[in-house]
Parts: C-alpha cells; structure tokens; sequence
C-alpha cells in the first residue's frame, strides 16, 4: 500500500528535531488494510536545558490526528529514554529503528543502525513470547484476523531473529515459518483493519499452529549463539553524550 506523500512534512511540524521517524505497525509488518492508520516512530532531542534545567521536556510525545482522511499516530521519545529501551530486550523499539520505511533520518540514526547488530540478544525471545501470548488472547476475546495475524507475525520474527541473529518484521517475507493459510490471511486484512479472522478450512486449527511456533521460538531461544545482553552499551552512551552536548 502507498503511503501518503505528505509524511515527509510531518518531521519539520515536531517541537524537537528528529533523529528519525520511520513507519511501524501494519504498514511494516506487511498486512495494511484499506482502513488502517499511519503510525509513525522515532527519537527526539531535547535541549540540554529541557534535561538539567527545573523544566524538564517531555521524554515521550504522543498525539494523534487526521490528516487527508487518514488518521495518524505519532510517537517520539528523546534520545536517551529510547537508547534505554535499546539496551534492553525490546524488540518493538528495535523494529522501529530498523523500519525500512523511513520518512526521516540524521547521522544519528546511521550511527545507531550501525551498532545494531550488538544490540540483539538471545532475550529478545522473550520480548516476542510475550507479545503473542498478548494478541493470542486478545484474538481470543474478539475473533479479529489483526490480533491472530499479529500473532503469527510476531513468532515468525522471533524465530528469525532467534536463528539468524536478523530482524525482520515484514510477515510476508516470513511466511515459510506459518501455515499454509497465511498469505490467504494477509489477503483478507486488506479489507478492513478490525475485520473478523475468516473461517479456515476443518484440517487447520490456528491453535495448533500458534502451539507449534510457540514451541520453536522456545526452542529457537535455548538453541541461539546470541549473547545474553547487548555489547555496545558504551557506545550508545557515548553516542547520547555527543549528540546532547552537540
């Protein structure tokens, strides 16, 4: 799906400058419908005087709007909250920084992309285990295709991640993880973002399938060579240094 050309605009509308702001949500993950929302990531930078001074500057900006009949999220942290985020197992700001699809970026989102790789760990899998066993039970509760494609998206990263130390968060690049049906899925999405999960054939059972990923993002866990934290730490603090006395 095209998104629209007037994003480029949105990072010079911000009260911070921007480190980056890049695309996530189904946009990324590969199963945006007609209907959906642009939601919008990245990292600010406050002043020095908004992080010593009695006026602290908001750490997480979030707002929401519409523009050209499609609704917009917007949310950006400052740079040394989001680094904080790094440095630990969440693969949800991880995804962000590495989005593909990039509406803005600086030397300082090059400098971080770089150091990626040391920032992947073995425990990101629990990051992933997490966030499925989260959409699982929320397909659960209201039948919706988003949270059961959400699911399967989030386990098939995982697993990636787990296997070959690569993010990907695009589930149309990963559907030899899945069942059979789940490009049938991702076609349906494209209908309506809060549209129910369509009745799958009697031989499958989503259930089984989300057991059975579940089981190899476990294993692929046990059997990783990642480390268990990340090992660019001084770098990333270094990088906040240099950029907030910058």
């Amino acid at each position: 799906m095209t998104l629209p050309p007037w994003l480029e605009q949105i990072p010079g509308e911000q009260p911070y400058p921007l480190v980056f702001a890049t695309v996530s949500g189904a946009h990324l993950y590969g199963f945006p419908s007609a209907d959906s929302d642009v939601d919008l990531r990245g990292v600010h930078v406050l002043p020095v005087e908004e992080v010593v001074g009695l006026r602290v500057g908001e750490a997480t900006i979030d707002r929401s709007w519409v523009r050209s009949g499609v609704e917009v999220d917007l949310v950006t942290h400052d740079l040394l909250k989001f680094c904080g985020l790094l440095l630990r197992r969440n693969g949800y700001v991880l995804e962000q920084l590495l989005s593909p699809l990039v509406v803005t970026s600086s030397p300082v989102h090059e400098e971080l992309v770089a150091l990626a790789p040391g920032l992947v760990t073995r425990n990101h899998g629990h990051h992933y285990l997490g966030f499925a066993r989260t959409q699982w039970r929320l397909y659960g509760r209201t039948g919706e295709l988003k949270p059961l494609l959400y699911t399967f998206r989030v386990l098939a990263t995982g697993i990636h991640l787990m296997r070959t130390g690569l993010l990907e968060a695009d589930l149309t690049r990963l559907f030899g993880y899945g069942p059979a049906y789940l490009p049938e899925l991702v076609e349906a999405k494209k209908e309506a973002e809060h549209a129910p999960a369509p009745a799958l054939a009697a031989s499958c059972s989503a259930e089984k399938d989300v057991a059975r990923l579940t089981a190899e993002l476990e294993q692929a866990m046990a059997d990783s060579g990642l480390p268990e934290a990340a090992t660019v730490g001084a770098d990333v603090h270094d990088l906040v240094v240099r950029t907030r006395l910058s």
